[in-house]
């Protein structure tokens, strides 16, 4: 399977993810977050794993411009239509594997997941 790097091309972390894969050889697909069919799915992937405690929960300067009551008692279900609604509050990029998914580009997390690939 090629994997398909999720983000906003002028993302500068998507930007060194994209390098990364491409310095290794690594063929990918990167759709446009922001007009992409499969942004619920995106955005489900990331509140989920925000839910189990590792930081992906909606952030930047898109969340914190909201007013308090958009950001007050988030839950999964609200935080999902925020991001549905303002794609750049999705943490990227999300790097779709097929059978798992990685939030966020960090090159030790790259290597281990294709180490096992």
């Amino acid at each position: 399977m090629t994997p398909t790097l999720y983000g906003i091309p002028n993302c500068d972390t998507v930007k060194k993810a994209r390098t990364w894969l491409e310095g290794r050889g690594r063929g990918l697909r990167l759709p446009r977050l922001q007009e992409g069919r499969d942004r619920p799915r995106v955005a489900g992937t990331v509140v989920r794993r925000a839910w189990v405690g590792d930081g992906a929960e909606p952030a930047g300067t898109t969340f914190r411009k909201l007013p308090e009551a958009d950001r007050a008692d988030l839950d999964q279900d609200r935080a999902i239509a925020l991001m549905l609604a303002q794609p750049s509050m999705i943490k990227r990029p999300v790097l779709d594997l097929g059978d798992r998914r990685i939030v966020g580009f960090k090159p030790e997390i790259y290597e281990a997941a294709f180490a096992t690939a």
